[in-house]
């Protein structure tokens, strides 16, 4: 954002190729990249930016596909939440296409896209918990023609930062072939900003289960004990089928690890109480973990 007076965009430049989008970018420090444009339009219509110059990423045809590369899929940032809704990429990746089809309604999913959700890591972005507990990896494009790659949750942690001239090009996200769910709860009937979100994915090569909790925190929330736990009690050589009282003990789990007790009082008083809202927000997580987890199994 800038920090200067609001002023209005001065340069708009539509490159053909992700290279031709760096070097724009690195000449035009100031521009901002747009693709899809709806949290940016948010906040230009707002006042809280205007930027002096936008580069517009929406022909650039390499970042709006995907293809198949060594056991994984590597996902253009340039896919919008419409495209990865569909039945042939949710056969690839049924959790993803699960968050895009609830990303909003019709005009946001036309237009919002993948890359962007990263880049604008909103707490409440529904691609966000699945990519973490996916444990997906981020192409960063750079200056002359380089590339690197970064865990998708070090970009969204800000351990990892998207350098001058640097974009977003690609996501590559491991194909498990096993079962995968999103579940997100709104504050309203219909398509909404969640107020809470849950991925969970089976990973039976590593036999291990992972979550992700979105929209609590301002980045997805893993609990690493909840997963070790539930993951000990699953027969991966059998059935794969839990006890619905083990499924309801992993939301309880999942919630108090994401949503902890207040600690306790220096001057070793009564601890505090959470207040109600969050206690509600605690229930919803405990069930949207428990109802994940028995779709995932079952």
């Amino acid at each position: 954002m800038t920090t200067h007076a609001p002023q209005a965009a001065h340069t708009v430049t539509l490159p053909g190729s992700l290279d031709e989008a760096v070097a724009a970018l690195a000449a035009m420090p100031a521009a901002v990249p747009v693709a899809g444009g709806t949290d940016l339009m948010a906040a230009v219509n707002s006042g809280l930016l205007r930027p002096a110059g936008l580069v517009g990423l929406g022909r650039i045809s390499e970042i709006r596909g995907w293809q198949y590369q060594d056991g994984h899929a590597l996902l253009g940032a340039g896919l919008t939440h419409a495209r990865m809704g569909r039945p042939d990429f949710a056969a690839l990746i049924p959790a993803l296409a699960a968050a895009a089809r609830a990303a909003g309604p019709p005009q946001i999913r036309n237009a919002g896209t993948l890359g962007g959700n990263i880049a604008s890591a909103a707490p409440t972005g529904d691609a966000l918990p699945v990519l973490a507990a996916l444990e997906a990896s981020l192409i960063i494009a750079g200056p002359g023609g380089s590339r690197r790659e970064i865990p998708v949750g070090h970009l969204l942690t800000g351990y990892e930062m998207l350098g001058p001239g640097e974009l977003i090009g690609y996501v590559r996200v491991p194909l498990l072939h096993a079962p995968q769910t999103f579940l997100k709860a709104t504050g309203r009937t219909g398509p909404g900003r969640a107020t809470a979100s849950v991925a969970v994915v089976l990973d039976p090569a590593r036999r291990g289960v992972r979550c992700a909790v979105g929209a609590v925190a301002p980045m997805p929330l893993r609990p690493l004990d909840a997963e070790r736990w539930v993951a000990s009690l699953i027969d991966w050589d059998g059935e794969r089928t839990l006890a619905p009282e083990a499924c309801t003990a992993f939301g309880e789990y999942v919630a108090a690890a994401c949503i902890p007790d207040p600690a306790p009082a220096l001057d070793g008083g009564e601890p505090g109480t959470l207040p109600p809202a969050a206690l509600h927000l605690r229930r919803t997580v405990a069930t949207l973990a428990r109802r994940a987890l028995g779709r995932a199994l079952a």
